[in-house]
């Protein structure tokens, strides 16, 4: 690094499961580039957590911690250049807000926001202060999605004119959002808004359009308690950690078998009361766990998508037709065999082949990655921090506030069709540029 530019400063606020990724980045592999200045929680327990592990694995000084209700004075008294937000979906505009008129630059997880009044509240914020937002969609940056941008961007199919997404979350992935506070839809949006986030940027992405208007269609149909009654199943526990009557439950999740959920949740329940490993055939399930839509883009492209989250295997399909070609993708993991069954590879497939119209189709060599989310964590990383001076990339990965609103636009809308059963136009809940 040049020794004459100066670390970029960082806060963070939100310290669950998440944060880590931030958190390690900062005081590690990008600690020349950045630093983190604080942290901020509902929990000093994890906070704590965090700075064990700061010190422990990492050898680095502990980082200065700050209660949620002292979030204003960690601005005032670090004077960060910017705020990772990493809170539940539902804060995210809180934070966001508050930091930009603290004057700070502002990094959020996904989904940006919840809903259209937030998302206008942002957009409002940017607007009045003239501080940076930036959404962290990891699917951009994962080899086989950023391929088959260069693909589409590189004119081998035409223009894209009809897309096909259907995305598989399984029976220990797909469970585990019903396990957690996203299973409560005024908390995380739903799937259409929090995991569908993901799925819409990319494909927003893929074809380099906005929504136009949406109609959408989901119900709770696997998990919780009246579902699994009409199967004839009975569960007469709440949770799972320390439930010998969960022993055996195929969908069981511990708390207790792992120092980081232990650290990072159990230990701190009685000071948050939030508890990570509810029973997912339980009450007080709000969210869809399977949803189909469509949507008509700006460009006029289409695209039809669904989503459920118990599927006996992992995985997405993907077909983009435009008028020179088309291509398909797949990228689909082995069957889940339960919570306590090792990992299964047979039936996993990743390949993407391209149908030139009136040519022979051909496959096309997929990059591999290194780390989480397939490799796109790091590049995410990479991107996020360092110098702006060395940042070239004509996929044009990162994605603005305009684009983490366009993603979330297409699950607000869908919501709100389920609701009423009518086509949403999407310029009347939040208008994009």
């Amino acid at each position: 690094m040049d020794s004459t530019m100066e670390k970029k400063r960082y806060a963070l606020v939100g310290t669950g499961g998440r944060s880590a990724m931030y958190i390690d980045a900062l005081v590690s592999s990008h600690c020349e580039t950045a630093s983190l200045v604080a942290m901020c929680d509902l929990s000093q327990v994890r906070m704590d957590f965090h700075n064990q592990r700061i010190s422990q694995k990492f050898k680095r000084p502990l980082v200065p911690t700050y209660k949620a209700e002292g979030f204003d004075r960690m601005i005032a008294e670090q004077k960060p250049d910017g705020v990772i937000v990493c809170t539940i979906d539902s804060l995210h505009h809180e934070y966001i807000i508050r930091a930009m008129r603290l004057g700070c630059d502002v990094i959020s997880e996904k989904p940006m926001t919840i809903d259209a009044a937030k998302a206008n509240a942002v957009f409002d914020a940017i607007r009045e202060t003239g501080r940076q937002l930036r959404v962290t969609f990891n699917v951009r940056y994962m080899p086989i999605a950023s391929k088959v941008k260069e693909i589409v961007q590189g004119g081998a199919i035409g223009r894209p004119k009809m897309v096909t997404l259907n995305w598989n979350l399984d029976t220990s992935h797909g469970a585990d959002y019903f396990r957690r506070w996203h299973r409560e839809k005024d908390k995380s949006g739903g799937l259409l808004v929090h995991k569908a986030t993901h799925h819409f940027d990319v494909v927003n992405w893929w074809i380099d359009s906005y929504p136009q208007t949406v109609y959408a269609q989901g119900d709770l149909a696997f998990y919780g308690r009246e579902n699994a009654d009409a199967r004839g199943e009975r569960y007469s526990y709440d949770r799972y950690t320390g439930v010998p009557a969960a022993k055996d439950d195929p969908f069981a999740f511990r708390l207790d078998t792992d120092e980081t959920t232990q650290g990072l949740y159990l230990n701190a329940e009685k000071e948050t009361g939030y508890v990570r490993d509810r029973n997912v055939f339980g009450d007080n399930i709000t969210a869809e766990d399977m949803m189909a839509l469509t949507v008509r883009y700006r460009s006029g492209a289409i695209l039809a998508y669904s989503l459920v989250a118990f599927s006996p295997w992992e995985g997405y399909r993907v077909s983009i037709i435009g008028d020179r070609g088309r291509l398909d993708m797949v990228d689909c993991l082995g069957p889940d065999l339960g919570a306590h069954s090792q990992p299964m590879t047979d039936g996993a497939e990743r390949r993407i082949r391209v149908f030139p119209m009136f040519k022979k189709p051909y496959d096309v060599p997929i990059p591999s990655g290194e780390g989480s989310h397939g490799g796109g964590d790091k590049l995410l990383l990479d991107d996020l921090f360092r110098p702006i001076g060395t940042r070239v990339d004509p996929l044009n990965r990162a994605a603005s506030h305009v684009d983490g609103a366009a993603s979330i636009l297409v699950g607000i809308s869908g919501n709100e069709s389920i609701r009423t059963g009518q086509v949403v136009r999407c310029d009347d809940l939040l208008k994009l540029p």
